[in-house]
């Protein structure tokens, strides 16, 4: 049976720069970088303390997928506070936080302009 997501993929433009962002920004950790095809890499980043991968490839045929919205999200125990540090780190936000009946939750870009939602667990 199935037991968990290993990984999601998010389809960038630049390896390099996308790598900056998630790891010095994000706080992400490298798992894996490595060649995968010609001209990319398969670089597959954990999430502290998650068992779900992050992977960042943009699989041939699919470079239409980049700065489109990513259909899932993110949680954080402080949507607040996690705000707040992302953004005095450059990250680009779509506003504010907002308070729902739900849960708190905002959106953010990377450096493709892929869109994230960030929410409460």
């Amino acid at each position: 049976m199935i037991t968990q997501v290993k990984f999601v993929g998010i389809p960038v433009r630049n390896q390099d720069k996308a790598l900056l962002f998630y790891t010095e920004k994000l706080g992400f950790k490298v798992a894996t970088d490595q060649p995968m095809g010609e001209g990319q890499r398969w670089i597959e980043l954990k999430i502290p303390g998650a068992e779900t991968r992050v992977v960042l490839f943009t699989p041939d045929g699919h470079q239409d997928r980049i700065g489109t919205f990513f259909n899932g999200s993110f949680a954080t125990d402080n949507v607040d506070a996690t705000y707040k540090e992302l953004k005095d780190k450059g990250v680009e936000f779509d506003g504010e936080p907002k308070k729902e009946p739900w849960g708190t939750y905002v959106t953010f870009r990377d450096v493709d302009g892929n869109q994230f939602v960030l929410g409460s667990k």
